[in-house]
């Protein structure tokens, strides 16, 4: 990376802005650069360098004051929300964003949790690498229930840019065949332990529908050419993906694509530029450009191009939408349909089983291998939903044995005690659900009416919660999933649901705020995440999303981006933007 790359003030106009860093940002700007375009990317945060800003990186629990955990003043002042995230700690607080400078609100009687990470490369740091194709009944499923509008592509249309991206992220994971869950192009998948093993032999002897399968996970298992050509090397099994990882073993803005855009040297980024709103030309219905704020000292800015991508996150992009305010578009730019902020949704993880293996005791694991089993949904066609509710869920699935963490708490006093923290203890195997949400006009963000952040910004206001559809859902996963265990032998089985206190937000999978759509009046964007209203502004992040399906986004959102960019270049080199 050169640091004339980075600017802040020119006169260039670009021929495209790509707004946000993160997994979808760094897709778009790589896409576009590659095919020639002067192409600048604004991140509202610092900049964080691969291999230099990873403080975390490679330090044990016993090198921090209080052994990795954050202290309590300081979570509760900064981190109230964030400190939520199954990978927020002392080694990773860094990579999270600031609540006190990064207010919102949620309407009475609700919650949501919004995690932020505001630095160059967003939350492709942070993200936990799950990596599945949407499958098409996934695209179906909203017009064959009636509920939601019709996506407006189908498996198909994402078919060829889903190998694309696969090739060059590189997924770990085993061919399977399955019509739940189209198979990737992979790179060879990690071990399961043995209690995993004996699991998945008893669920393919007694269930049709039900499989399960190695998690399939964006870890360089086996680099190809293309991979040690990035910079990028061989997975380490250290699980300690989330404090930044110099081997660039698995797939982060700043071990894939952002090189790959530099390398053109078609590239500029403008860090610390906190995107105000768009520039909008209501004489030749065009995006002009945006304004930013300066994330340091407040002074303003404004850059300008061609085209202008979205990629800012799901409630980020659309916080810049309802900020975009005109006489043609009051409420929000291309927002002539008043959708925009509605049909908010995230995964439902609030269903797990768990229970004790016995049989395996002179079996153990080698390495912390950073992923975990997974059984796809089996309720995906309105034949296999469950009782009382539509669509379905899938299973995380993994087995362990207890050590010194969760022998801390047990009886025992001397050297007797301390020799038996250092032996491991029972095994252990759980699943933990991962439900659909239904897109519901009701649940919806919103700009708002009085309170503002420190850049002077409107707050987003949120109103989302769970439907008797989603507890329904949970209630059901949590039965199936502790009636599979006892089947398959596993001892003292307990379940549990927990969507009366873990409100929607904390799989951090929002989308569905600016969706697509066939019609202009109930959408925001067409099949390439275009605008309907302003044809050269796009939103490729989750926002577009239609469903929220079951299986994690990420992959998703990689695939529909290189699509939409080839569809702009093209549209521009025609003549037609």
């Amino acid at each position: 990376m050169n640091d004339k790359m980075y600017i802040e003030q020119t006169d260039t106009v670009f021929d495209a802005i790509v707004v946000g860093s993160g997994i979808t940002g760094g897709w778009a700007a790589k896409e576009f650069c590659e095919r020639g375009l002067n192409t600048l990317m604004i991140e509202r945060g610092r900049v964080v360098k691969h291999r230099e800003d990873y403080p975390g990186e490679g330090k044990g629990p016993w090198e921090f004051p209080n052994r990795s955990k954050v202290d309590n003043l300081l979570v509760e002042q900064d981190f109230h929300q964030q400190k939520k995230c199954y990978a927020f700690h002392d080694s990773t607080k860094h990579f999270f964003g600031n609540d006190r400078e990064l207010p919102y609100s949620t309407k009475e009687g609700t919650d949501f949790t919004w995690i932020r990470a505001n630095q160059l490369g967003g939350k492709s740091l942070l993200w936990h690498r799950q990596s599945y194709r949407l499958c098409e009944d996934d695209f179906l499923a909203n017009k064959r229930d009636g509920v939601g509008n019709d996506w407006p592509i189908r498996y198909d249309d994402l078919k060829d840019e889903y190998s694309y991206v696969e090739k060059f992220v590189g997924i770990s994971g085993q061919a399977e065949g399955l019509v739940n869950l189209p198979d990737s192009e992979f790179l060879p998948p990690f071990e399961m332990t043995s209690p995993e093993k004996m699991f998945k032999r008893f669920v393919d002897k007694n269930y049709t529908e039900r499989h399960v399968i190695m998690g399939r996970c964006a870890h360089l298992t086996k680099p190809t050419q293309l991979h040690i050509e990035q910079g990028r090397v061989q997975c380490q099994a250290r699980n300690e993906c989330q404090k930044g990882c110099s081997f660039g073993a698995y797939f982060s803005t700043q071990s894939s694509t952002l090189p790959a855009a530099a390398k053109t040297n078609n590239l500029h980024i403008a860090p610390n530029s906190v995107v105000h709103s768009l520039i909008y030309d209501d004489k030749t219905n065009k995006v002009l450009g945006v304004k930013v704020i300066d994330n340091d000292n407040l002074t303003t800015r404004e850059y300008f191009a061609k085209v202008v991508f979205l990629c800012a996150s799901t409630l980020g992009s659309t916080q810049i939408m309802l900020n975009s305010k005109s006489k043609k578009f009051p409420n929000g730019i291309a927002n002539s349909s008043g959708v925009l902020g509605h049909y908010l949704m995230d995964h439902n993880y609030n269903a797990s089983a768990d229970g004790r293996v016995e049989g395996y005791e002179d079996e153990f694991y080698q390495g912390r291998r950073p992923t975990g089993c997974y059984i796809p949904n089996f309720r995906y066609k309105p034949s296999l939903y469950g009782e009382g509710f539509k669509r379905g869920y899938a299973f995380g699935m993994g087995a362990y044995r207890t050590d010194w963490r969760g022998k801390g708490g047990s009886d025992g006093i001397g050297a007797d005690y301390k020799s038996k923290l250092t032996e491991p203890g029972e095994w252990r195997l759980g699943l933990y659900a991962q439900g659909e949400m239904l897109p519901r006009f009701e649940n919806q963000v919103a700009l708002h009416p009085t309170k503002t952040d420190k850049w002077g910004i409107p707050q987003l206001d949120i109103n989302c919660q769970w439907s008797d559809n989603e507890k329904l859902m949970m209630e059901d996963a949590a039965q199936v999933g502790a009636d599979m265990l006892r089947k398959a032998g596993v001892l003292d089985v307990k379940s549990r649901t927990t969507y009366d206190h873990n409100a929607p937000g904390l799989a951090i999978h929002e989308v569905g705020t600016a969706r697509m759509g066939r019609d202009p009046k109930d959408s925001i964007l067409n099949g390439f995440n275009q605008t309907h209203d302003i044809d050269n502004l796009f939103v490729s992040d989750g926002a577009a999303f239609c469903s929220s399906a079951v299986v994690n986004p990420s992959l998703t959102f990689m695939a529909m981006t290189v699509r939409a960019v080839k569809y702009c270049v093209n549209e521009m080199n025609n003549k037609r933007i």
